[in-house]
């Protein structure tokens, strides 16, 4: 595993809740689900989030999902804190945890990086990174955020990192 970026902190977002599909579309993931976007209450969620964030260390680059309250979480996001670098990665959208950690590595030149996502992979990397297990998880509400942090030289890996904070909406 590469050296971990200098992104102390590293926080995960969760995107915030999404509107409901009216039947007769299923609410499994798929096509449509990517073009969900955000109910008022992920509305809420978002601009809550982008609140908390505002008080820690500005990202100097978020990456996030293609999908539409993804996006729509990060640029809340964005409003509150300002201009940042945001990327849109098409790996995101349903990525296991060594897909997120692969991608992490990608951006390794960023120091201070913000992932927004999606469960269960966002939840299952988190206390991957934090236990060494990734099936060690309670859950991310949407619109939370996990906030974890590397030693300078640690490794991307299971159990490389503290949980600094946690904030859920």
């Amino acid at each position: 595993a590469q050296p971990a970026p200098a992104t102390n902190p590293l926080p995960l977002g969760r995107e915030g809740s999404r509107r409901r599909l009216p039947p007769p579309r299923p609410p499994a993931r798929g096509p449509h689900d990517r073009d969900r976007p955000l109910s008022p209450e992920g509305e809420a969620e978002a601009r809550a989030a982008a609140a908390f964030l505002k008080t820690r260390e500005r990202p100097q680059r978020v990456i996030c999902s293609p999908s539409a309250r993804t996006r729509e979480t990060a640029e809340r996001v964005l409003e509150t804190l300002g201009s940042i670098d945001l990327r849109v990665e098409d790996g995101i959208y349903e990525a296991t945890p060594g897909a997120l950690i692969d991608l992490i590595e990608a951006h390794a030149e960023v120091e201070r990086l913000m992932l927004v996502g999606h469960n269960p992979g966002l939840e299952s990397l988190a206390a991957l990174l934090a236990t060494g297990q990734s099936g060690d998880h309670r859950g991310m509400a949407p619109g939370s955020i996990a906030v974890l942090a590397f030693e300078a030289d640690a490794a991307i890996e299971p159990g490389a990192a503290q949980m600094r904070a946690y904030w859920s909406p």
